[in-house]
């Protein structure tokens, strides 16, 4: 029987929880203001972000959503993009995941995209 996977999202910007588990940013860019020891991660994925053109256009307009996982989730089928999400699914099943993310509400980011699939 298959496991299902445990993945979860926090901001990297809170402090980092025994409960974790493997802690991995999936931001392009370094989050402002974090310091490598107090964001406590265990690696940095940004291949697996979207691209910048998407997320200028997304702006984390909560209204934009719907379409901006969409869009997300078609730019995760190209090579680096699916390779490193590929990397995030075998970490996945071998422990609780977490994907940090710098946005203001984590629950509209590429993180919150990454952990539904990687949950199904």
């Amino acid at each position: 029987m298959a496991r299902n996977s445990d993945v979860r999202v926090r901001r990297v910007y809170e402090e980092a929880d025994d409960d974790d588990g493997y802690r991995v940013l999936v931001d392009r860019i370094w989050p402002r203001g974090v310091t490598k020891a107090k964001a406590a991660l265990d690696e940095w994925c940004k291949d697996v972000a979207p691209s910048t053109r998407l997320c200028q256009w997304y702006g984390h307009d909560p209204t934009k959503f719907s379409e901006f996982s969409r869009r997300y989730s078609v730019e995760l089928k190209q090579i680096k993009r699916g390779q490193a999400l590929d990397h995030l699914r075998e970490l996945a099943v071998a422990r609780r995941l977490t994907l940090l993310t710098g946005t203001k509400d984590s629950e509209i980011s590429e993180a919150a995209v990454l952990a539904r699939i990687l949950n199904r």
